[in-house]
């Protein structure tokens, strides 16, 4: 299923240097560098609101309009303030709508594992898919169901799928994608070994009784030959 991308405003900076790019900011631009594979990289400016409205909606992928064209970019780099956290920089990279791109989506886990009911813990050990797909049929998220995922069981890339042709999974097929563990057992005492330590304070006891009889002997033979 295609997904619609948020159209970023921009314009080209034909200014750079440190005076331009601080009233860039002030009039509510961001700087940014656009790299498209085999041509020269371009500066221009992008409007900081949508910029960040774009960023939290968790899309990878932008729409911008570049010399009349509608065109579309992904994220390469981020620069951020070391203090504010202000987004100081992008570098984005261009891609062909008509190519296959490589991309990274969140891998989201759904449904109620039957080793869960159990008693199991289940730990997700991959969040993010790397697939290759179309800048315009890039999917929000690629879901794996797990209701059938019993005790000490795991699941691979192997195991994962996308109902979507134009959608190729290309992380490797033997990476951990999630499992399903007992908890740790809690060391019980048992009787037995209540026994026995009761055993072993008995004859510790018994033990110490012997040595204090033994000192007091020989308090009392000391005081004899006094």
């Amino acid at each position: 299923m295609g997904t619609s991308y948020y159209k970023l405003d921009i314009e080209n900076r034909d200014s750079v240097g440190k005076k331009a790019t601080k009233e860039m900011r002030r009039a509510g631009m961001v700087p940014s560098t656009l790299y498209f594979k085999g041509e020269e990289p371009e500066s221009i400016a992008v409007e900081k609101l949508k910029l960040y409205q774009a960023l939290k909606s968790d899309q990878r992928i932008y729409e911008i309009e570049l010399e009349g064209e509608s065109q579309y970019v992904m994220v390469k780099a981020v620069q951020y303030h070391p203090v504010t956290d202000e987004i100081l920089h992008l570098d984005f990279m261009r891609v062909r709508r008509s190519e296959k791109m490589t991309i990274s989506v969140p891998l989201v886990l759904v449904g109620k594992p039957i080793g869960v009911t159990g008693g199991g813990i289940l730990s997700q050990a991959l969040n993010q898919i790397e697939i290759s797909c179309f800048p315009t049929n890039v999917p929000e998220q690629i879901e794996v169901n797990i209701d059938d995922m019993e005790l000490n069981s795991s699941i691979s890339i192997a195991d994962v799928s996308y109902d979507d042709e134009e959608v190729d999974i290309i992380s490797a097929e033997d990476i951990n994608v999630a499992s399903i563990t007992a908890p740790a057992a809690e060391e019980e005492i048992t009787e037995a070994d209540a026994d026995d330590s009761a055993d072993d304070s008995a004859d510790d006891s018994e033990d110490g009784g012997e040595k204090d009889e033994k000192s007091e002997d020989s308090s009392d033979q000391k005081e004899s030959s006094e």
